[in-house]
């Protein structure tokens, strides 16, 4: 990360991510884009249990959706469940117990899941930083795993059960750090060099906003989205940066803040009508692709419409082998 691109990027962030930055865009909101019934519709939210993914969960259920929350934990996800349920009178939300590490349980999971049940929209919300290198059982480092891998096989997995549904959407909860790292397609698992937590959820965030691209051209008939919250004060926030979240917590924004765009993104009208691929930092401030290809990777990898080839080809050992489609 260059000192000037981290910079700009704290520079921006004070102006546009904080409490202070969500409530001057927020003036521009038109609140009767959220004024949607969505029962009948069909939501699958990954990491539901706690921080903008059980905001974004509650305020589904509040609308009257239909929720699946994608846990790992299963004590704090009916916890969680119960409190939503409780909020929103809304008895139509499930819990499904995944680790989104594991593919091999993500796979099984997508394929159950949609022999079983219809989905409308898709949250990839899920996500860690896990700051020493760490290797999960099918030997992935773990950020790449649950952040950019577990994504890709769950998102892929349900594509043909979205496609079977009306106005169906895909969004992910990406981050504005993703703006502070060229894009690295030579080493995915963080094998070369020293190990930094930070740069690699950011790297996974920015494979993230380039596989949306990716799937919104090559599947017209789903809307792929990807999104930033901003800087908010969640579990995770305090857990992965303490330091962070030390200095800057009374300028964090909240949980239902952090959630606002995934919610208008998800439920809204105005949302799918958005071109597909995009990635937002709010409903009214959105960043096309073209706005940021300027923070892309070195010359050597610098075409991004190459990432996913490379990212398949590379990793086919990955992502073809018996974890997966057997």
């Amino acid at each position: 990360m260059s000192i000037y691109r981290n910079a700009v990027w704290l520079m921006k962030g004070l102006q546009e991510y904080t409490k202070c930055g969500y409530e001057a865009a927020a003036k521009h909101f038109v609140p009767a884009d959220l004024e949607v019934n969505l029962s009948g519709r069909s939501f699958l939210i990954t990491g539901a249990n706690s921080g903008i993914g059980k905001a974004t969960a509650q305020e589904i259920a509040n609308r009257g959706g239909t929720v699946h929350m994608v846990c790992r934990n299963k004590g704090r996800a009916d916890a969680a469940k119960d409190e939503i349920v409780e909020r929103s009178k809304n008895e139509n939300v499930h819990v499904h117990i995944v680790d989104m590490s594991s593919i091999r349980q993500v796979w099984e999971f997508a394929q159950s899941f949609s022999q079983n049940n219809s989905v409308h929209v898709l949250i990839n919300n899920a996500g860690c930083m896990v700051n020493q290198r760490e290797l999960t059982e099918e030997s992935l480092e773990k950020n790449f795993a649950t952040n950019t891998l577990g994504m890709y096989v769950l998102t892929s997995a349900l594509i043909p059960a979205l496609k079977k549904a009306e106005d169906p959407r895909v969004v992910t909860v990406s981050s504005g750090g993703m703006l502070t790292q060229k894009l690295n397609v030579d080493d995915l698992q963080v094998e070369k060099g020293t190990f930094d937590g930070t740069m690699v959820y950011a790297q996974n965030k920015r494979q993230q906003v380039i596989l949306t691209e990716r799937w919104a051209s090559q599947h017209k008939d789903v809307h792929f989205s990807s999104m930033h919250p901003g800087w908010a004060d969640t579990p995770a926030v305090q857990s992965s940066m303490p330091s962070f979240h030390a200095k800057m917590q009374s300028r964090l924004r909240t949980e239902a803040m952090g959630a606002d765009t995934v919610v208008w993104l998800a439920a809204s009208l105005p949302a799918s009508k958005q071109p597909s691929g995009l990635f937002f930092q709010g409903p009214q401030l959105r960043r096309r692709r073209s706005s940021w290809r300027r923070w892309r990777s070195s010359p050597s990898s610098s075409n991004l419409d190459d990432f996913a080839n490379v990212f398949f080809f590379k990793n086919q050992a990955l992502l073809n082998n018996e974890l997966m489609f057997t």
